[in-house]
């Protein structure tokens, strides 16, 4: 066996989310290439819209609205009354909650043959559910066909997160010319729920783990007014601190650090703010007035509001004060020639809404020469730093071949980024919620809806507590709960998504899977597969394992070269690597110079021979992988031995040899020479 885990070493995994005080998309870097431009893409734009937002009504639409069918009504009663319209649906879609948070299979079969019954009556949010639930074997066998027939009635029907499962589905199998189509409609959706004169709505999206670990740090974090660190910035607030009083604002607006939006206390603590004469928060009362969140709309607020923020010095307000001018809100008439200076206010001190803005200005020609070529430099760099709407423009542009050379695939990625932030994505939310309650149950079944709508932290969170809960984690399988088989195939299956989406730390537990035969069939070739597309993303301990793979010969040839390749490597990556990568190399040593020996046959059995030993190394080190620090260990004292034995050998025949050429004393030359005569 190879070590699992560096032995006590935990390796760290990036985690993605929002700091507090932005609302952008994590940023990329995106490099714009001449073969990349499209050289007629100025020819291209017949039929574009003139009007600035192309996006909707002005009046902002509900999230039922924008998402039907949506688990707000659950979670939030308070702020919605659609359940009326089907009662069935929200009543089996109650149960099952509830089941899983209770671990009630029987309540869980009540609540699917409910649901079923509505599906069968044609509600196609019942039909989502149901597709849901042949799409993970959740009271009923696993059937992908199944599950794709049923998402594709519930999307046709106008259900949202179904086509998200479908989009994800034909963007696995690369079709991508019908996910395109998709994750178009979507990111379009989700588009018109971001806010006015900003970003989406932010949703933090919380990995609740780290490697093998729960991720304490980020999930502390997220306890909203249970946190202790919010607990002294609104003790800091209430004592006059301008700064903490725009922090708990801004946490309140946007729903950020696991408090739920608030726009009246958001109201509050910014007014307690700019009474202190902090700019940020005069820029968001801007947003606020102009948006009518929380208060009623007022434009002429906004812009004051606005304009006092850019005299402060806060050139991001230029972005807003721009886009009031460009609609003709709150000001006497549209004028674009003072919109672009504001923009290109905003641009000189490298903000990237005013990139995205200007931009749009371009793109359509609004109060400038229409030069594509120059906005989608403008998107590029807002895209840069993060800005959403801007990853949707050169999505279109992408798709269409205006600006851009046509290209389905890049289209595909950068309106799948966009979808995510959609209305739907506020399961993440409650799925933490949960998860932060104890209720782990409900957070599996909150992340696995999540996971099948293609979102990979929900798959790497939802394959973790199937992983770290086992039996806790109310995982229920098509005859009440999960059997160990069912929860390593669907955990393997999650694992499996979420590698394919990048996630390193998915692909090194795909490659112990296969490794261990954990829920599949013990394959070393696979195992080794999946180490490799670990190491593609700079995985130290896939490339220990390649490493250890070689030198045994398991799934790789037998090469020990190679396999010192792929241990320094791993030691390069990761300097906590040292031990197990010293020990490996021991190994190494004794296999170059005592190949197919009794000792070399003796370390390599000691796991198997010991087994007592290797359980008592599983149980207090972590896990079984860590028994071949046994074996290692045992080849370093045994290595040392044999070059301190080597090094006396060595000692006594040069002392040996040194006696011999010393001159002879002198009666024993006369002893000698009367010996000879």
């Amino acid at each position: 066996m190879r070590i699992s885990g560096f032995g006590i070493v935990i390796l760290s995994v990036v985690i993605f989310y929002f700091v507090e005080i932005s609302v952008h998309a994590r940023p990329v870097v995106l490099v714009l290439s001449n073969d990349d431009l499209n050289s007629g893409g100025d020819d291209n734009g017949v039929g574009e819209s003139t009007d600035f937002d192309e996006f909707g009504e002005s009046e902002p639409k509900s999230e039922e609205e924008l998402d039907p069918g949506s688990w707000r009504p659950i979670f939030e009663p308070e702020d919605s009354t659609v359940q009326a319209a089907s009662p069935q649906y929200y009543s089996g879609l109650k149960k099952i909650l509830s089941a899983a948070s209770e671990g009630n299979f029987r309540l869980m079969e009540e609540a699917v043959d409910e649901i079923e019954a509505a599906s069968s009556a044609g509600d196609p949010h019942a039909q989502s559910i149901m597709g849901f639930v042949y799409g993970i074997g959740m009271m009923k066998e696993k059937s992908k066909s199944k599950s794709f027939l049923h998402h594709n009635f519930a999307a046709s029907g106008g259900n949202m997160q179904s086509k998200m499962a479908l989009a994800f589905t034909y963007l696995r199998q690369d079709m991508h010319d019908k996910a395109v189509q998709l994750y178009a409609e979507l990111a379009e959706t989700a588009v018109n729920s971001f806010l006015i004169s900003k970003d989406s709505p932010v949703v933090e999206p919380t990995r609740i783990h780290s490697g093998t670990e729960e991720n304490k740090g980020a999930l502390r974090k997220s306890r909203g007014e249970e946190d202790e660190d919010f607990q002294i910035l609104e003790y800091q607030a209430h004592k006059g601190n301008a700064n903490a009083m725009y922090k708990i604002g801004l946490f309140y607006y946007f729903g950020l650090r696991g408090l739920r939006r608030d726009h009246t206390k958001a109201l509050h603590w910014f007014s307690k703010a700019v009474e202190k004469g902090e700019p940020r928060s005069m820029e968001l009362l801007g947003e606020i007035y102009a948006r009518g969140a929380g208060v009623e709309r007022n434009y002429t607020k906004a812009l004051e509001w606005l304009t006092l923020a850019a005299k402060e010095g806060l050139y991001s307000a230029f972005n807003g004060i721009g886009y009031l001018y460009v609609k003709g809100y709150g000001v006497d008439k549209k004028n674009y020639t003072k919109a672009r200076e504001y923009f290109e206010k905003a641009v000189d001190n490298e903000d990237p809404s005013g990139h995205y803005n200007l931009g749009v200005l371009y793109l359509k020609g609004i109060g400038v020469k229409r030069d594509v070529r120059q906005a989608t430099k403008y998107f590029f760099v807002a895209a840069n730093a993060g800005q959403p709407k801007a990853f949707y423009q050169l999505a279109k542009m992408f798709h269409t071949g205006v600006g851009l050379k046509k290209n389905l695939e890049m289209a595909t990625s950068f309106y799948k980024l966009v979808a995510e932030r959609g209305p739907w994505s506020s399961l993440s939310r409650w799925a933490l919620e949960a998860y932060l309650k104890g209720d782990v149950g409900k957070a599996l079944i909150l992340y696995s809806r999540m996971a099948e709508m293609g979102y990979e932290i929900a798959q790497s969170n939802a394959a973790w507590i199937l992983d770290k809960y086992g039996e806790r984690s109310m995982c229920m399988g098509v005859s009440g709960f999960c059997t160990d088989k069912e929860r390593h195939e669907r955990a393997h299956s999650l694992w499996w998504r979420a590698s394919e989406q990048g996630n390193e730390h998915a692909a090194l537990l795909i490659g112990d899977a296969y490794y261990y035969g954990r829920g599949t069939e013990r394959d070393f070739v696979r195992a080794a597969e999946a180490y490799m597309h670990a190491k593609s993303q700079s995985n130290a301990q896939a490339m220990f394992n390649l490493g250890y793979m070689h030198e045994h010969g398991e799934g790789l040839p037998c090469d020990l070269h190679l396999a010192k390749r792929y241990y320094d490597q791993a030691l390069q990556s990761d300097a906590t690597a040292r031990l197990p990568v010293t020990l490996a190399l021991a190994s190494l040593w004794l296999r170059r110079n005592y190949a197919d020996t009794f000792l070399v046959r003796v370390v390599d059995s000691l796991p198997e021979v010991y087994p007592k030993v290797e359980a008592w190394i599983e149980n207090v080190v972590f896990d079984e992988g860590n028994a071949t620090i046994l074996t290692l260990f045992v080849c370093l004292i045994t290595i040392l031995y044999l070059r301190e034995r080597q090094r006396r050998q060595v000692v006594v025949a040069d002392q040996v040899a040194a006696d011999v050429a010393q001159p002879l004393d002198a009666d024993v030359a006369q002893h000698l020479a009367a010996f000879q005569r």
